[in-house]
């Protein structure tokens, strides 16, 4: 069971985890503003923001010779996900994913 908070009305719901979306329960984080998506009062979904941020914990060493733009490696987020990231990026850089394909969209400002 997860639990959401209406920032307004501060009232708590309980929603299961196969109503949040297993592929999307990696991607949670404490204070994030989701959307909950109700049919006569009962919760059907989730809805999280189109990208969050997460902090590289482990990138992969560049392959030499692989210096195309369009070229990526592996690197593991905070959260455990798996992305491809631009070879310039390593352990320790916070990125912006999007959440609806973890897929890499830049580095994040800080």
């Amino acid at each position: 069971m997860y639990t959401f908070m209406d920032d307004e009305t501060y009232d708590q719901i309980s929603i299961a985890g196969e109503d949040v979306g297993e592929e999307q329960i990696p991607f949670l984080q404490e204070g994030m503003g989701v959307m909950i998506e109700s049919y006569e009062g009962e919760p059907l979904g989730v809805a999280l923001p189109d990208h969050a941020v997460f902090e590289v914990v482990e990138a992969d060493a560049v392959v030499k010779g692989q210096t195309a733009t369009s070229s990526y490696k592996p690197a593991t987020l905070e959260n455990g996900v798996r992305i491809q990231v631009p070879p310039h990026i390593e352990a320790g850089t916070a990125v912006v994913v999007n959440t609806a394909d973890a897929t890499y969209v830049e580095r994040a400002r800080n």
